[in-house]
């Protein structure tokens, strides 16, 4: 495994509290990183569990909880050195019989939330002139597109078009901006997937 330092640095990481983005934060741990990890799930609005690790409660569905979230931790740690966006949610339905309230709720976590957040976030270190990186969590389903997964399809499609625009516009910033796209991945949203789309697959 490769090594990297990152003691100093201040990582932000949504939908921290398991799967990908569990190992996400275990991994800037590791690697002598703070990290802010935020996630629906956790009860506190703000909890330093130790010295490395706060764990944040945030609904990234709502942009005024996506505000708050980043006004208290800016006004907490400063503008982070690193955002990454790993919040994220799926349905399981044909297109023609989906609902629309499906289809916005994957859009409002999966592509809403993430640029609200990538947005203030990128504003925060350009205006503190602070180079940094956001990453976003996309999704071979971003590059392709699956039977069943209409709105998770267009939502990790829409992620990698805005994750090249905010490429460009940041550059001059000294601010990278890159997307990881995983394959399929054990977590407890796939083994829903797999549970609720069982039909699909036989």
């Amino acid at each position: 495994m490769i090594s990297i330092d990152l003691s100093h640095q201040t990582a932000v990481v949504t939908g921290g509290k398991s799967g990908i983005g569990k190992g996400i934060v275990e991994l800037f741990i590791q690697s002598g990183a703070k990290v802010i990890s935020a996630d629906i799930s956790y009860e506190e609005p703000y909890r330093v569990v130790n010295p490395q690790l706060v764990e944040t409660q945030l609904d990234i569905s709502k942009p005024d909880d996506i505000e708050r979230w980043c006004d208290l931790l800016i006004s907490e740690t400063g503008v982070p050195d690193i955002l990454v966006n790993c919040a994220g949610t799926s349905t399981m339905d044909y297109v023609i019989d989906s609902e629309l309230a499906d289809w916005e709720k994957v859009f409002s976590i999966n592509s809403t939330g993430l640029y609200v957040a990538s947005k203030r976030f990128a504003k925060e270190m350009v205006d503190a002139r602070k180079p940094g990186r956001i990453i976003q969590i996309a999704s071979q389903a971003g590059k392709n597109g699956y039977r069943a997964m209409g709105g998770y399809c267009a939502s990790k499609h829409a992620v990698l078009g805005l994750t090249k625009v905010m490429a460009i516009e940041l550059a001059p910033h000294q601010i990278l901006v890159n997307a990881v796209c995983p394959g399929i991945v054990e977590t407890p949203m796939k083994h829903r997937e797999r549970i609720e789309g069982a039909s699909f697959a036989e």
